[in-house]
């Protein structure tokens, strides 16, 4: 007998993941309201375990094992195994990936410029890099490309994107102050894209948040939080959320490349309803940012062997 505990939202959520994964003979053994409002409900159901090696595990088994590696709590992943539900396939990848894009908001840099863009985010995000990938990917599109820093107390921080200037061949504009930023960020051309980079801020600091909200005022741009990926899930939505209540709506998310868990960031998202715009995937200036979409966060969710069930079982069958 298999006995498993499901937890959702409603009970019909929950009603339905018992039914996607128990099947229709599922008994119901106990249900319950959590102190959290979630319902939680028991069933039981008769089924041998499968001795037959090769046969694919089931999709919602899958992904609630693979979110689960990531530190996501039981209610998110609840939450997204519910989403997935509506769409059947025998894809992992298919199925996470629409989930996410009924679940979480997407909204890439890469689209129409209104406003200039004021990069913020906690010392050593990846703020000044992010800044300098962002340009380089509209260089080479063949936009027009205005940088200004902010950054002007940080030991070697004007010397960095000075350096990244030179390279795509752009002029650095300094702003002091937020008197300063003021004019530097006026008069944006048509189709151009202002980028400024601002000095990393202890979001705890009444008098960092000060300094941040006037250059947000003076800039008319928006923020956009650089959120490195890896954190505890409570100190980096607590962190996110000053920055959220600062203005900010879309994060690029950095350091993919060198963590194994993703739990903090889908926390932010979750909790906190901020947009996935980037992905810092690499070091390299020219491709180590990605739009973030559906499909490229599931990639990242997903053990690489279960990304391509359907191939990989076309090989195993194969002579």
């Amino acid at each position: 007998m298999r006995l498993r505990t499901f937890t959702a939202a409603t009970m019909g959520e929950a009603m339905a993941l018992v039914r996607a994964r128990l099947g229709p003979d599922a008994v119901i053994v106990s249900t319950e309201e959590g102190d959290d409002g979630a319902t939680r409900v028991t069933a039981a159901v008769e089924r041998p375990e499968p001795l037959a090696a090769g046969i694919e595990p089931d999709v919602i088994d899958t992904l609630n094992e693979a979110l689960s590696a990531h530190g996501l709590s039981p209610l998110v992943i609840e939450k997204i195994l519910c989403a997935a539900l509506p769409f059947e396939t025998d894809d992992p990848l298919l199925a996470l990936a629409s989930a996410f894009a009924t679940f979480f908001s997407f909204s890439p840099l890469d689209g129409e410029v209104r406003r200039p863009l004021l990069v913020v985010g906690p010392p050593g995000a990846g703020k000044t890099v992010s800044v300098a990938k962002l340009a380089t990917r509209a260089a080479m599109a063949g936009k027009p490309v205005r940088l200004v820093t902010a950054d002007t107390v940080r030991a070697g921080g004007i010397e960095q994107l000075e350096a990244f200037a030179r390279v795509l061949r752009l002029p650095l504009h300094r702003a002091e102050s937020a008197q300063r930023l003021a004019p530097l960020c006026a008069d944006l051309a048509p189709g151009e894209l202002l980028l400024v980079d601002s000095p990393g801020i202890n979001p705890y600091s009444i008098g960092d948040r000060r300094e941040l909200s006037q250059l947000i005022a003076a800039s008319g741009a928006e923020p956009v939080l650089v959120l490195p990926a890896g954190g505890d899930a409570v100190d980096t939505v607590e962190m996110a959320r000053i920055f959220r209540d600062l203005g900010v709506g879309r994060m690029v998310v950095t350091r993919l490349d060198m963590v194994q868990r993703l739990g903090s960031i889908v926390a932010c998202s979750e909790t906190l309803r901020l947009a996935f715009a980037e992905a810092g995937t690499s070091p390299d200036i020219a491709k180590g940012l990605a739009a973030f979409n559906p499909v490229v966060l599931a990639r990242l969710i997903l053990p690489k062997p279960v990304q391509q069930p359907r191939q990989a079982h076309a090989m195993r069958g194969s002579p």
